[in-house]
């Protein structure tokens, strides 16, 4: 069974929503009830902005969302001219990932992985 939506909790739905889009490529769509879904259209994943609770914590969270993108280091230098700044670029094996947050503190990466070549292929 394929995961289609993820729930995010956010303290300014507007914010986020133009995070998403700037920088990510979702769409929005509003269906009239107090959750925002962004899709994009190149597929995966759709995101479903809900109004944080006053209780909940800033940036409190056990879910981080990680966007694949093929050369980490490009992308976060194109993001930081548009306002999105990602911390330092770190290295797994075979592939490089970088974190940041969104507007209302939830956690966000950037990483290669997907795009990292299989040992079984090499050679």
């Amino acid at each position: 069974m394929p995961l289609n939506r993820i729930i995010l909790y956010v303290r300014n739905i507007e914010a986020a929503v133009t995070f998403y889009e700037r920088h990510f490529g979702f769409k929005a769509h509003r269906e009239g009830d107090r959750i925002v879904e962004l899709v994009n259209p190149a597929g995966g994943a759709s995101l479903m902005l809900h109004l944080a609770a006053k209780g909940q914590k800033k940036g409190q969270s056990t879910v981080k969302l990680v966007f694949d993108v093929e050369d980490v280091e490009a992308f976060a230098a194109c993001s930081a001219k548009d306002g999105l700044e990602f911390g330092a670029l770190h290295r797994g094996d075979g592939y490089a990932f970088a974190n940041a947050r969104d507007p209302s503190g939830n956690p966000i990466s950037i990483s290669s992985r997907a795009f990292r070549k299989d040992d079984s292929t090499v050679g």
